[in-house]
């Protein structure tokens, strides 16, 4: 699993990252998304930050990429709306 934080001083470069992640992983805060997927999709995922988004940055821009591995993953702690998360949550109408 990967942690993806970024901050864009500028709302079109946010949104356009935003856009990017959403296809990969779900959003778990405001600029953090969680992408549980396979090693080549992070590779992917770096190389269009390379080629695409870091030609852009500015000064106050970034963007932090956490790995968690296993055992790491079994240590979180969630609390609030997030704590459902980590159940098998099933609603009928």
């Amino acid at each position: 699993m990967f942690i993806i934080s970024y901050d864009f001083e500028d709302d079109r470069k946010r949104n356009n990252f935003a856009k990017f992640l959403k296809k990969f992983g779900r959003k778990i805060q405001y600029s953090v998304y969680e992408i549980k997927n396979s090693s080549r999709v992070l590779q992917n995922i770096l190389s269009m930050i390379e080629l695409k988004y870091n030609k852009e940055f500015s000064g106050s821009d970034s963007v932090l990429i956490f790995y968690l591995c296993e055992s790491c993953q079994k240590k979180i702690k969630r609390y609030g709306y997030s704590a459902n998360e980590e159940k098998d949550v099933v609603f009928f109408k």
